[in-house]
């Protein structure tokens, strides 16, 4: 691995305390790269930093917080040296119907998701125009193609994807790399937490079966790092989901469709309730910015 264009420099990701984000870090150091680590639950960087086979450090940071994220830069600079790469990982999401979603929570989706993704850009830019660096931003097949019942994540992901874009031709004449990650259903604490609600799993399977499989997260790390030792321009995990792009315009009618007939059974069976916060990446999210997480109630 120390032929990656990766190795000796020092590449920073976000929500790395477990999920994508761990296995993103594992798979970068071990092309050789200084591992940055960033979010919340210190205790649970720690553990994955002191993992990786080579240099890492753990600093807890909130995106939501400008100041203290540019906090963490200096850490990051002062600790491993100006960042080469900065993957954008760090995500939270809530499931159920819109009206019964709580607003502040639904918001806070919103923030972590894309606010944070701009603040993580704001923060360590000058770091990538300094070393003619990359930007990766973690998105989802939500930026594609959205699905009912998760539309703080969806809406979050789609504006993720329309800034990297943007930011993509703001800097591309000063060397800086811009890329988009497009990932499906990845084995992920957020996922498996989706997965106990029944009107979630079951929209899942109505999904084509290429779309409705869950994806081993060190997998879908392993191909997302090869994206970025490229520096492409979009990265998408599992490969396939590359077909969808000619045909995205068509996906609303054919979600639609399947929504209209799978929900009306689905309401009929059990009331579909607010999951609030998703997975364990969702609470540490809550307790560190200071919410409280919503019980499940009814959006009947």
């Amino acid at each position: 691995m120390r032929s990656s264009p990766l190795a000796d420099r020092t590449v920073v990701v976000t929500g790395a305390a477990r999920g994508v984000g761990a296995s993103l870090a594992h798979e970068i150091a071990r092309r050789g790269a200084r591992v940055a680590l960033l979010g919340h639950e210190k205790a649970a960087l720690d553990a994955v930093a002191a993992s990786l086979p080579g240099p890492a450090m753990a600093v807890e940071a909130d995106i939501t917080d400008l100041t203290g994220l540019a906090a963490a830069a200096d850490a990051v600079r002062a600790g491993l040296g100006r960042p080469s790469a900065v993957v954008a990982n760090a995500g939270i999401a809530e499931g159920g119907p819109f009206l019964a979603s709580d607003p502040g929570a639904w918001r806070r989706v919103i923030d972590v998701n894309l606010v944070g993704s701009a603040h993580t850009a704001r923060a360590f830019l000058p770091d990538l125009l300094d070393t003619g660096g990359y930007f990766l931003q973690i998105a989802s097949l939500a930026s594609i193609g959205a699905a009912p019942l998760m539309s703080a994540y969806c809406a979050s992901k789609a504006g993720v994807e329309a800034f990297a874009h943007s930011l993509r031709a703001e800097v591309a004449h000063r060397g800086v790399g811009v890329g988009v990650a497009y990932i499906n259903w990845t084995d992920t604490d957020m996922i498996r937490d989706a997965d106990r609600y029944a009107v979630l799993r079951e929209l899942r399977g109505h999904m084509p079966p290429p779309a409705r499989r869950v994806y081993p997260v060190d997998i879908v790390a392993a191909r997302l790092v090869r994206g970025l030792e490229r520096r492409r321009t979009a990265v998408y995990a599992p490969g396939w989901l590359r077909l969808t792009q000619p045909v995205r315009a068509a996906l609303p009618a054919v979600v639609l469709r399947v929504s209209r007939r799978a929900l009306p059974r689905l309401e009929a069976e059990e009331p579909v309730m607010y999951t609030g916060p998703l997975g364990a990446g969702g609470l540490a999210d809550s307790a560190a910015s200071g919410r409280h997480a919503q019980a499940p109630r009814s959006g009947t």
